[in-house]
């Protein structure tokens, strides 16, 4: 059924694209990909236009064709925890957050983490931390940095300490205490230096958000009737969904998936997302945001319901989505008593 401007369909399930559709991400993910131009010396402009809607393995296979096979997996993680480091930067690190005290300082870079969360840049030298070695360079009772230094440098070492693979053995404890302290020293030396990247990270606010519509549609669909295919790895997809609020659905299809041939605009990611519901994609509804998106649900045969949350729409109008919307908010679900869903969308 439809009118000049609502339209009225049914469907058995929805499939969402994640970012751009569900999530706003893209200010994170296009430093993140305007880093890697950087990297290679090209166009960060060209790059992120390239990239949109991709597999960031399609993509890293693309820009950086020297990445060999077995390395592969390894780059994508680290390529999607720059991301969810460019979305957490400025409220964790940054102007926005509380850490960013006037006593406080950055001084402090951890390895990114595989998790959800980013790396601690700073810490507070009023802040009670566990005891550590690194104490000692502001104890009374132990002598200065510099004392310290001297001894070592004159240091007497017992023989037996050339054996290889060992370290230097000490007469005195103190000696070698110092010198473990010396090289906790410059190890925290090493993590104090903010590569510049992150430090114009924490400038920013490029905080992962929920767009309009996505709670209310979300929620007005039954539990197993909805998927998420997206082309985000594990890391990123899941660490934005858990930023908004959104849990992962139990259908949730990321690029990693070892069952998916190929990503976008190839349709596999949202007919295998359709498979593992137990519907045909035909009979599904798929809410897209990019042209290579669009083209994968179209190419699925589902209907395809486009909008223009990270795009103009004449950027996307020609892709072949069977309806346009601003955003969610213009599009209605509503289970029925035989088990379909009942769409409706105000153009």
């Amino acid at each position: 059924m439809s009118s000049l401007n609502v339209h009225t369909f049914y469907a058995d399930a929805v499939l969402f694209d994640m970012d751009g559709t569900l999530t706003d991400s893209i200010a994170a993910v296009e430093a993140a990909w305007g880093k890697v131009a950087k990297d290679i010396g090209q166009d960060p402009a060209y790059v992120i236009a390239a990239t949109h809607g991709k597999r960031a393995v399609d993509n890293l296979a693309q820009f950086k064709p020297d990445i060999k096979a077995h390395e592969m997996d390894d780059e994508v993680q680290n390529f999607e925890e720059s991301i969810l480091f460019f979305a957490d930067a400025y409220n964790m690190h940054g102007p926005g957050s509380q850490l960013n005290s006037p006593t406080s300082s950055p001084v402090l870079i951890s390895p990114l983490s595989s998790g959800y969360a980013t790396p601690d840049l700073s810490i507070s030298p009023n802040s009670s931390a566990p005891s550590s070695r690194a104490s000692s360079f502001v104890s009374p009772r132990r002598p200065s940095f510099a004392s310290k230094l001297n001894s070592m440098l004159t240091m007497s070492v017992v023989p037996e300490a050339s054996v290889y693979g060992q370290g230097p053995q000490f007469e005195d404890s103190i000696m070698e205490e110092d010198q473990q302290d010396i090289i906790m020293f410059e190890a925290n030396q090493k993590k104090h230096v903010l590569e510049a990247w992150q430090q114009e990270a924490t400038s920013v606010d490029r905080s992962v958000r929920i767009l309009p519509g996505v709670k209310r549609m979300m929620s007005s669909i039954p539990e197993g009737r909805y998927a998420v295919a997206t082309s985000g790895a594990k890391t990123y997809a899941h660490g934005c969904m858990t930023r908004v609020g959104i849990t992962p659905p139990k259908v949730t299809i990321t690029a990693d998936d070892k069952r998916l041939k190929a990503g976008k605009p190839a349709p596999d990611p949202f007919l295998l997302a359709a498979s593992e519901l137990g519907f045909s994609a035909k009979n599904c509804v798929v809410f897209e945001d990019s042209p290579s998106g669009i083209r994968a649900g179209v190419a699925s045969g589902a209907t395809v319901i486009a909008v223009c949350t990270s795009h103009e729409r004449k950027q996307i109008e020609h892709a072949g989505a069977h309806f346009l919307v601003e955003n969610m908010e213009k599009v209605k679900c509503e289970p029925c008593a035989d088990g379909r869903l009942k769409f409706t969308v105000q153009l």
